[in-house]
């Protein structure tokens, strides 16, 4: 991850989605409203990385057990079969979408099936909600959450530091947790339920990237930054005495306390003037490693240091592979090889040009070699092989002068594990992918060891805009930090994100409705232009000429035919353009800043909205006209869309939950809006193939309906809805884009804030949202057999399938399943069927598509629900009157 993702991020979640976060209920909404379901199979669009991975986590007493953090993009598990990882926080909803930032990740050693992440994105108020300790018991499959009383930062300046959770490797119900902001130490005694204070803990930290800042965000005291355990002086199911705590204090940045946490004093004799990143301990050799830097991380460090220090003499030896004067970057991504102690490795973690830098040592830091070293300046020799042919984007299209290299070794590079199985294995973390090699001891021996990326699963880009053609390829995306892809298949990654020019960040992007080759990006970069144009469907690029003030890509609108475009920049007024973009002339009667979009069968007709007016221009952009329309949002938290193929039919998402927030829908251009009353919140609109028989396009958006928030499919014109996510998968915040899949009815494509682009294909083969079950219900014969399955469950909710299985010999016209909950559990929402529940009682019955089940056949049907206290299992079923058997 670039710098710029840190800012486009905030900007974007401090622009559009506070206004609205946490929603609140609407006028009129009525609890628990009747809501139709499907199950749908969910996906990403493959890209592979795409942001900063700060941490990597190996257990300590399990092979091949890891995980990996990212800012704001969740936490994943390492699946060593298939070498991909699995991504564990999708749960994370819309109310609580700052828990997609992991500042911190800790694995149990005593108990490897359980892991710990102290989640929170920002310190600061663009977070609505407090950092919390979330605890698993099942490798992160399912979560229980203690909210703290206190935010975390998992997207904020120093993030790399750490790890600032950590369990007690001798009596793993302790563990302990760096708070930033000057909250102190904290610790629990209780396997993580509980927190309180440590308040011995003399040091809050004080360490500010830039005191001036007045949003919090570069001024926030980045605090206790990592705590580390020395395991050899404790014994299984006693506290370990000595720890270690690092603090972001340029002159008090290590205390120790050899009472198990009782009292705490600095360590004397310590380096001072830089913070330490990282405190590795090697126990056996009685050594604690520690990389220093003058800044907190993870894009800026201009000066370095690494130091040993003896643990049972109290010797402070400077390590430093370099002179501080020759460098230009700090330290971290500090590791011990569990298997060779004496070997140590670190990064030069904010070496941008011309590469990040890779250190090793194998006699306790006596002695390094480098990753790679000049030979005559400017050549270099490598002592790797670098090999991207799964990612092949990561030479980001550079072809540069020595002594940079495409592709990088990495920036950022504030995380760095060596396997503690495997020597040979070692993976690390940069600004834009995970990487890693599995014969890294060839280093040692004068050979060249082989660095891929080892990021297959882990998916961790912020989406501002999506588009999906009727023809060509069927994804376009607009993206933060690597600009965006062209995908012509979902499951393979593109060879090149869009170049020519290659944007940091692509804000908005838009193709010609009846002539789909011709594409139109905008967005930002540092010097260059911020606009270009594509005349096959977004497969090669132009770049176009800005006017006069642009500071940024802002949105863009094609002509239905191509033949023109509108584009709303950053930092001057709205300008439209007949051709590519060569001269750009001033839009009248539309305010700076507005969005704007384009009808999709009128290539003259443009729109626009801004601060709760609508405009329209019906000669090309020229000038615009306020609509008449009232009782729009006020705000600009708004994203509309009009639809393919009938001209002037209009629908407009957005608000706030202090104003007008929901769904509206304009037939006549935007002269007139009706609010849908079904509709509560909603932020994205987009439209997709029509179901089979119907006359309108499906409509897809991200909203609060019937009192839940999801992702929603009408293929009635919003008369009614469906909800085709689940909770468990709710990837945070999805409020930038939606569409669905001209081609394919059912595909919807969804934006995150960090795990990309994520699609998902129904299981309503027959298309449609149908309405509920026959009634009255046929009743059925023969034999049944049930399968009552818990797929997820956490504090105080649960998620379950349910299959019923015919195993008679006459096929079922219509079904309806009975049973009850022995423990007061309750049904929120049910999918794939109709019910009722009064008290314990439940009946669930089919819906119109799934009535008929032949002999020897199954149907299935999903829900979730609360309990408390316990969560039994019903143990008896009945299909209409008669038993089944219980799988």
């Amino acid at each position: 991850m670039r710098r710029t993702r840190i800012l486009t991020a905030v900007l974007a979640l401090a622009a559009g989605l506070l206004a609205g976060t946490p929603p609140a209920l609407a006028a009129g909404h009525t609890a628990g409203a009747a809501l139709a379901a499907d199950t749908y199979t969910w996906k990403n669009a493959r890209i592979d990385g795409g942001g900063f991975v700060p941490g990597i986590v190996f257990n300590h007493t399990e092979k091949n057990l890891a995980y990996a953090r990212t800012d704001i993009g969740g936490a994943y598990r390492w699946q060593e079969s298939t070498k991909t990882w699995t991504p564990l926080l999708d749960s994370v909803g819309w109310n609580e979408w700052g828990h997609t930032g992991v500042v911190s990740l800790a694995s149990d050693s005593v108990n490897p099936d359980k892991v710990y992440a102290a989640a929170g994105t920002y310190t600061n108020s663009w977070d609505p909600t407090n950092g919390a300790v979330l605890r698993s018991a099942d490798r992160g499959a399912s979560w229980q959450k203690t909210d703290l009383p206190f935010k975390l930062g998992g997207n904020m300046p120093g993030r790399g530091m750490g790890e600032r959770l950590a369990i007690d490797p001798n009596k793993d119900s302790v563990l302990y947790l760096g708070a930033p902001s000057g909250k102190g130490l904290w610790r629990s005694t209780d396997a993580g339920v509980t927190w309180s204070q440590v308040t011995s803990f003399p040091n809050p930290g004080n360490y500010q990237q830039d005191p001036s800042d007045t949003t919090g965000y570069a001024s926030d005291n980045q605090g206790i930054v990592w705590v580390t355990f020395d395991e050899s002086t404790g014994t299984s199911g006693n506290a370990t005495k000595t720890i270690y705590v690092g603090v972001a204090d340029k002159d008090n940045a290590v205390y120790r306390s050899t009472d198990a946490g009782t009292t705490w004093t600095r360590l004397a004799g310590q380096p001072t003037g830089y913070l330490a990143h990282k405190g590795v301990l090697d126990a056996k050799n009685g050594y604690l490693y520690l990389a220093y830097s003058d800044k907190g991380g993870p894009y800026d460090g201009g000066k370095g240091q690494l130091w040993r220090y003896a643990t049972a003499s109290g010797t402070w030896t400077n390590i430093s592979p370099v002179a501080e004067a020759d460098t230009y970057y700090g330290f971290s991504g500090l590791t011990v090889d569990r298997q060779h102690p004496g070997t140590v490795m670190a990064t030069a973690y904010s070496s941008w040009w011309p590469d990040t830098q890779l250190f090793r040592s194998t006699d306790s830091g006596a002695t390094w070699t480098k990753a790679w070293d000049y030979t005559s300046y400017p050549n270099r020799a490598n002592r790797y092989t670098i090999d991207v042919s799964s990612s092949p984007w990561l030479t980001f299209g550079a072809n540069p002068s020595p002594p940079e290299q495409s592709p990088k070794l990495g920036w950022m590079t504030e995380s760095l594990e060596i396997d503690p199985f495997d020597s040979d294995r070692m993976m690390y973390g940069t600004g834009a992918t995970l990487y890693g090699t599995e014969n890294l001891t060839r280093w040692d021996s004068g050979g060249q060891f082989t660095v891929k990326p080892m990021v297959q699963g882990l998916e961790e880009t912020a989406v501002n805009d999506l588009a999906s053609p009727p023809s060509g390829a069927p994804l376009l995306s607009a993206l933060g930090d690597i600009g965006g892809f062209r995908h012509t298949d979902l499951a393979k990654v593109p060879s090149m994100m869009f170049t020519s020019p290659t944007f940091t960040t692509t804000t908005s992007l838009d193709f010609a409705e009846t002539n789909p080759n011709t594409v139109v990006r905008v967005g930002d970069l540092d010097s260059g232009p911020h606009i270009a144009f594509s005349t096959d469907n977004g497969a090669n690029w132009f770049a176009g000429t800005d006017p006069s003030g642009v500071s940024g890509g802002g949105t863009v609108a094609a002509a239905a035919d191509g033949s023109r475009f509108v584009w709303s920049p950053a930092g001057t007024g709205v300008r439209y353009t007949t051709g590519f973009g060569s001269s750009w002339q001033a839009s009248s009667g539309i305010p700076s800043g507005a969005l704007v979009e384009s009808d999709r069968v009128d290539p003259k007709t443009f729109y626009g909205f801004k601060s709760g007016k609508f405009y329209v221009s019906s000669d090309g952009g020229a000038t615009f006209t306020a609509s008449a329309a009232s009782g729009l949002p006020g705000g600009d938290s708004v994203r509309f869309k009009a639809l393919p193929g009938t001209k002037g039919d209009v629908w407009l998402a957005g608000g706030a939950s202090d104003g007008a927030y929901g769904l509206w829908h304009s037939t006549d251009g935007g002269a007139g809006f009706t609010k849908l009353s079904n509709v509560e919140q909603a932020d994205t609109i987009g439209f997709g193939k029509a179901a089979t028989g119907a006359s309108y396009q499906t409509l897809y958006t991200s909203a609060k309906i019937g009192g839940v928030r999801g992702i929603f499919r009408s293929t009635d014109k919003g008369a009614t809805w469906t909800r085709i996510n689940d909770y468990a998968h709710q990837w945070g915040w999805t409020g930038a884009a939606i569409t669905g899949d001209p081609r394919v009815y059912g595909r919807v494509y969804v934006s995150t804030n960090g795990r990309g682009v994520v699609y998902g294909d129904t299981s309503d083969t027959g298309g449609g949202d149908g309405g509920g079950g026959t009634d009255p219900t046929p009743t059925p014969t023969g034999a049944c057999t049930v399968t009552y399955r818990i797929t997820n469950q956490w504090s105080d909710g649960f998620q379950a399938d349910v299959r019923l299985d015919n195993t008679g010999s006459t096929a079922w016209t219509g079904w309806s399943l009975g049973w009850s909950f022995a423990d007061g559990q309750k049904i929120g929402q049910l999918w794939n069927a109709d019910h009722t529940q009064s008290g314990a009682a439940v009946t669930a019955k089919n819906v119109s598509w799934n009535g008929n089940v032949a002999a020897g056949s199954s149907v299935s049907f999903g829900f979730t629900g609360t309990w408390s206290g316990s969560n039994t299992k019903p143990t008896s079923f009945k299909l209409g009157d008669q038993s089944c058997t219980v799988a």
